[in-house]
């Protein structure tokens, strides 16, 4: 059974930053892409960052706008996202995901197991 689970998240000032870290297991993970997506209150779940399961591929949503990094360590089965320069807008439940093949993907279906969610919250 895979599992998968987020942390990192909490409160941060506008302009602040935020790294929040993921562990996945019950598969092999230096097999799986792996992303990260968000969802607000009231809107649906946005993708935000992947990587690819040999970690020399990554894609980001165009939000993004280099103000996170996605990086993973198959040795300890983790995946990182990075963040600096939250605003308000960035406020959400954030869900690291293992993606279906090894390859970056963009879409929800592209993904097979889900964390719960680490709550980010920007506010002054």
């Amino acid at each position: 059974q895979v599992q998968v689970v987020e942390s990192g998240g909490g409160w941060v000032q506008p302009g602040g930053s935020l790294r929040l870290s993921c562990l996945s297991s019950g598969r092999t993970f230096s097999r799986d892409a792996m992303g990260w997506f968000r969802q607000a209150p009231g809107k649906e779940r946005e993708f935000v960052a992947a990587i690819s399961a040999s970690g020399l591929s990554t894609t980001y949503a165009s939000f993004v706008k280099g103000r996170f990094t996605i990086s993973r360590e198959n040795a300890k089965n983790t995946i990182d996202l990075q963040m600096h320069n939250l605003q308000t807008e960035d406020t959400a439940l954030y869900y690291c995901a293992v993606g279906v093949s090894s390859v970056v993907g963009v879409e929800v279906g592209e993904y097979t197991a889900w964390g719960r969610g680490t709550q980010v919250t920007v506010s002054s």
